[in-house]
């Protein structure tokens, strides 16, 4: 106690001192708490069966959304911690110089740590209350989320975010506590004049464990094997499931990012040397001094990078993945249509007499309507099923597609137990991965309930591979008649042109279909999963400028007394932002190329497999953008605190 008793008044002259890089610390813990409060109240209020027919489940996406959120806030929280604390190496080297020890140094710290903290997780959790409501009403108006779909406020969500942050602050305080407490008093000027060993031993065990782990995941989801059913009847062969397999893709994205990062202080020095090697014989002394100050402040260059290079190498990842899965499911899906022309509804529903209206009118021609239900309770055990009160895996709702009509005139799909012509009468079908995850056999005997409680006893009569774009579950028409009064076909599959097409209706050539309607979904989880993530990480990277710009006055005012002008002085602060931003581009391209060759690879080898192949196409349009936008607010929230700081420059030292 009385040791913090007597490091209050250079707690608070610090204060004072830095109040810029303190505000940028409560600034980036403030957004990061809303950020996952803001996910987690929505997370809260949603269920197995949330979502629209057709559309991702909403609970998944809200919890890749709320962990997206987490991972973007630890990830800039404690670098933006880290960097508040090296920004003060030249105070507390004095302060080890004048007899504070290490415990002092460390209590200093993490006591400036924990009040912002406090401060931040209450300013989080209250953005949080309007913020949820906005991302809600966002959700239902592009029809991922159902009608009057809405935040309610709830305690919890609001708690574990403000915990998150307060651990989050604490570790990234503490971390670069350390550092600072290890500088022995008669190297403290030293230690505090340039940038010492970034990579410390710490940092060395993290970047090592986690490429690790990377290679480790990656192995076992390319080498895994089929899992075994569970006695609910789930959960079975999900590994290799296609329909999971942008959420491993996801999940190894990240882990790359994170790797690439805790790399950086060994490979910035380096991309900084070869972006600025035509500069080396260069007269100009804003372009010297640019460059030294990028390679001599590693820990400052790094710090300032993260914010940038997250938001390329998200959006780079992201938006490539997400492009590889719809491309796969557009040509898979081209690839498993036998007919020749598919109908959907426009502007108005198909009739529910759709393919009877159209063989009437057009003698010869092949009709088969699909419709989307909804299923629940698929497994051998009557007794699962029809007892409500049971509590399983497999009564888990999902979407099953019914297909009124030779399945053949609508489907070529690559069947691995089985023909097409099997699926009539009181039959289904399933995909591979659903009849490993169930231990189905061809012949069984298979339960499910409907929407209407009834439940059915069905033969499975054919098992075909995955398809991205199709239900998992085909059940033949003849089975459900009688239950689907009221309900109108999605599509109508044709084998050729109808002579006289239903009004409203929207004809597609099966050929050229465009992109999957299911793609459509996935853009929008991609937007809901990044986009608040995004808009945090560019805020960080105005932060994180806005700091480093105000912590340089003495460096300013050292630059202006030895007569360098002042718009040397904002030349050397734009081409230093310009670096930070190339060198942020430059990993966040890298880690975007790893990444979407081996996605490309991995779609083509083991979900597409023959049946269709999908091209390397890199999303340097998106990549692009995302950078310039970097570069521009780099350049704004650098250059106007530097204007402002070098207007009263030659005061600096005083």
């Amino acid at each position: 106690m009385s040791a913090l008793l007597t490091l209050l008044p250079v707690a608070a002259a610090s204060l004072r001192r830095r109040r810029a890089a303190f505000a940028g610390s409560y600034l980036a813990l403030t957004l990061g708490v809303t950020l996952v409060a803001t996910t987690g109240v929505l997370l809260n209020d949603t269920m197995g069966d949330d979502s629209p027919l057709g559309a991702p489940s909403l609970h998944k996406v809200l919890t890749f959304a709320a962990g997206m959120a987490a991972f973007v806030a630890v990830f800039v929280v404690a670098s933006t911690f880290a960097f508040a604390v090296a920004q003060r190496r030249q105070e507390t080297a004095l302060l080890r110089a004048v007899g504070a020890t290490p415990r002092q140094v460390q209590l200093l710290v993490m006591g400036e740590a924990l009040v912002i903290a406090v401060a931040a997780a209450v300013s989080g959790c209250l953005l949080a209350l309007p913020a949820a409501p906005v991302l809600a009403a966002w959700l239902v108006a592009r029809g991922a989320a159902p009608v009057g779909f809405t935040a309610r406020p709830a305690l919890a969500p609001l708690l574990v975010a403000a915990a998150i942050g307060l651990v989050v602050a604490l570790i990234g305080a503490f971390a670069a506590s350390l550092r600072a407490a290890r500088v022995r008093p008669a190297e403290a000027l030293g230690e505090a004049a340039a940038d010492g060993r970034v990579m410390t031993p710490v940092r060395w065990a993290c970047a090592v464990l986690q490429l690790g782990g990377l290679l480790t995941t990656v192995a076992f989801y390319l080498y895994s094997p089929l899992l075994p059913a569970t006695p609910g009847g789930g959960g079975g062969g999900q590994v290799q499931d296609p329909q999971f397999a942008t959420q491993w893709v996801m999940a190894i994205d990240l882990m790359a990012i994170v790797s690439l990062s805790l790399f950086a202080p060994l490979l910035v020095p380096g991309l900084v040397r070869l972006l600025t090697w035509p500069l080396r014989r260069t007269v100009s002394a804003a372009a010297l001094l640019a460059r030294q100050n990028a390679l001599t402040s590693v820990r400052r260059t790094v710090s300032t990078a993260t914010p940038a290079f997250l938001v390329i190498a998200l959006t780079g990842t992201a938006v490539g993945s997400t492009a590889v899965f719809a491309d796969a499911m557009t040509a898979q899906g081209r690839a498993a249509t036998a007919a020749r022309f598919v109908l959907r509804a426009g502007a108005a529903p198909l009739p529910a007499d759709a393919v009877r209206q159209l063989t009437a009118a057009q003698p010869g021609l092949r009709a088969t309507a699909t419709t989307s239900v909804v299923i629940s309770g698929l497994g051998a055990d009557a007794a699962a099923f029809a007892d409500r009160s049971e509590d399983s895996a497999a009564s888990v709702p999902s979407a099953a597609t019914v297909v009124d009509g030779d399945l053949a005139t609508a489907f070529a799909l690559p069947a691995v137990r089985g023909t097409a012509a099997d699926l009539r009468g009181q039959s289904l079908a399933a995909s591979t991965d659903q009849a490993a995850a169930h231990g189905w056999q061809l012949g069984d005997q298979v339960r499910l309930r409907l929407a209407d409680e009834t439940v059915l006893t069905l033969r499975l009569s054919l098992v075909y591979r995955t398809q991205l774009g199709l239900d998992e579950v085909l059940i033949a028409g003849d089975a459900l008649a009688g239950h689907l009064s009221g309900t109108h076909p999605g599509a109508v599959y044709l084998s050729a042109a109808p002579a006289a097409p239903l009004a409203g209706a929207a004809l597609t050539d099966a050929q050229h279909p465009g992109p999957d309607p299911g793609a459509r979904y996935s853009w929008i989880a991609t937007t809901t999963i990044l986009g608040p993530a995004l808009v945090y990480a560019l805020l960080a990277i105005v932060n994180t400028m806005v700091m480093s710009a105000a912590d340089r006055r003495r460096d300013f005012a050292v630059l202006r007394l030895a007569g360098t002008e002042r718009r040397q002085v904002l030349g050397m602060v734009a081409l230093e932002a310009l670096l930070v931003v190339a060198a942020a581009a430059a990993l966040g391209l890298l880690v975007t190329t790893l990444t979407q060759v081996g996605t490309t690879a991995l779609v083509n080898r083991r979900i597409l497999a023959g049946q269709a192949t999908v091209a390397l196409h890199l999303p340097w349009l998106p990549l692009a953008a995302a950078g310039l936008l970097c570069v521009l607010l780099a350049l704004a929230a650098s250059l106007l605190p530097s204007h402002l700081a070098t207007a009263g420059a030659r005061r600096g030292l005083s």
